[in-house]
């Protein structure tokens, strides 16, 4: 497996050199991105610059990898960092943030920047600013958001792992649309700061996608640990990596948290999951969707709201004036009108449902090892595919003439489609605790769909446990231009 382990072992061996290894990035960058379109920056001259400062270190895990960075909450100072905006498309990062420099002291090398949908509020990559980002598997979809710049970066053979960042699914997705892993870590368990801290309080947070059981792991390792500065820090006593034998009690639901149909291709992936690890000595319990889907999504959207004035705030004092629709997408601005009109008791009421929703899966998980769903109900949206109606468009381009009921309203039907291809991914960030997509089925249409599991915070080591078991007994299916 070319994974990033494979390629640092290379590396420390002497059997290929960083530069040389940057250099076959950046020519497989420029034989496929124009397909995929999954890169949005790459600096080849700049990148072996700053290699020859370097004093590789051969103790770190990934000395001399390439790594590309997220143009979402991912900045190097000196390097775009857009969030997919038109606001911001001119705009370099002026320092390099803790997660990357961390990222850079497991030896990776940052090199070029992957494509989002403005600010992340999506689940497909298609910035006005940058363009769509097509799916590996099948150019004619979708690769997912919004880390699908960085999916389709992995899956094509650009760069063997790619960071990317989860506030609502946005690893898990790609991963499931892309035939990738897509772990999101327990909350608090990633650098954060200086410039953010809590991430949609502390529902997003920055990870990688990855090929290989191995890479994930070891990332994980070197990654995680906690500030005193940081304002969530995610428990280390529970964790048990390798250590355990016994068998998992595992409960799995197929149903939709907010009521959308499922595809029969998802409901097969979830039944070969099962029937693989009952076989394998597990014990599998079917159980109902044990939280109120529907509230917690209207939760989501209300903090999504309010997180967008926020963002906005700074920028509108820069810019000395209010800002329009002509400044952001037209999502962005409906939520930006929505947010303005979501008071603070109400904003403290949706995490304190947040927090209810973390005590029922915490209870959940003291009789059961994880909790296993689809990753979707469904393969990637095509390309063509409209996820919004002439009337949703309609009501956004006069989002500031709306009441909060009417906003509300709106903002539930612009994300309902996409919603229903995708509304298991949510509930981890909210309550916090880690989920990961494993690449385990392929459609007859061949296209993948990924399964997920949930655990208890801190308990990174029983998805891990899982993981390894089906890429063990190769029932991972990955992108084509790994299976040589």
């Amino acid at each position: 497996m070319k994974d990033a382990t494979y390629w640092a072992e290379k590396i420390k061996n002497r059997e290929v050199s960083p530069s040389e290894l940057l250099k076959e990035t950046a020519r497989q960058i420029e034989q496929k991105n124009p397909l995929y379109h999954a890169v949005v920056e790459s600096d080849l001259e700049q990148a072996l610059k700053e290699l020859e400062t370097l004093t590789l270190d051969l103790d770190a895990p990934f000395t001399g990898v390439p790594f590309a960075l997220k143009m979402l909450g991912q900045n190097k100072k000196g390097m775009g960092a857009s969030a997919g905006s038109r606001l911001l498309a001119d705009y370099r990062a002026e320092s390099t943030d803790y997660f990357v420099s961390k990222i850079e002291r497991t030896g990776f090398i940052p090199f070029a920047k992957t494509n989002v949908p403005e600010f992340g509020f999506k689940n497909i990559s298609d910035a006005s600013l940058y363009g769509v980002t097509r799916n590996v598997w099948n150019p004619e979809h979708h690769a997912g958001g919004s880390s699908g710049g960085a999916a389709s970066a992995v899956a094509s053979g650009m760069f063997p792992i790619a960071g990317a960042s989860d506030g609502g699914g946005s690893i898990r997705i790609p991963a499931s649309f892309s035939g990738l892993i897509g772990l999101k870590p327990t909350r608090g368990s990633m650098p954060v700061g200086p410039g953010s801290w809590r991430d949609w309080q502390g529902a997003s947070i920055n990870f990688a996608l990855t090929l290989s059981m191995r890479d994930t792991m070891t990332l994980f390792e070197h990654m995680r640990g906690t500030s005193k500065a940081a304002p969530y820090q995610a428990p280390f006593s529970d964790y048990q990596l390798a250590t355990q034998t016994r068998p998992l009690k595992i409960a799995y639901c197929v149903d939709s948290p907010v009521g959308t149909p499922v595809s029969q291709d998802a409901k097969n992936a979830l039944k070969q999951a099962v029937d693989f690890l009952a076989s394998q000595g597990h014990e599998l319990e079917e159980i109902a969707y044990p939280v109120n889907g529907r509230a917690l999504i209207e939760s989501y959207y209300a903090m999504n709201g309010a997180e967008t004035v926020a963002m906005f705030s700074p920028m509108t004092a820069a810019l000395k004036r209010d800002l329009t629709e002509q400044d952001m997408e037209a999502m962005t601005w409906g939520l930006y009108q929505y947010g303005q009109h979501i008071p603070a008791g109400e904003y403290v009421q949706a995490l304190q449902l947040w927090d209810e929703a973390t005590a029922t899966m915490e209870q959940l998980f003291e009789s059961y090892d994880a909790f296993l769903s689809p990753t979707a109900t469904d393969v990637a949206p095509r390309i063509d595919t409209d996820l919004q109606s002439d009337g949703i468009r309609a009501g956004l381009e006069n989002a500031r003439y709306l009441d909060k009921p009417a906003l509300k309203k709106l903002v539930y039907e612009m994300f309902e489609k996409s919603l229903a291809i995708t509304p298991y991914t949510q509930l981890a960030n909210l309550t916090g605790q880690p989920a990961i997509s494993l690449p385990t089925y392929v459609t007859s249409t061949g296209l993948p769909i990924g399964i997920q599991l949930m655990a208890s915070k801190g308990r990174e080591d029983i998805l891990f446990r899982v993981g390894q078991l089906f890429e063990n007994e190769q029932k991972f299916y990955l992108p084509s231009y790994y299976n040589v």
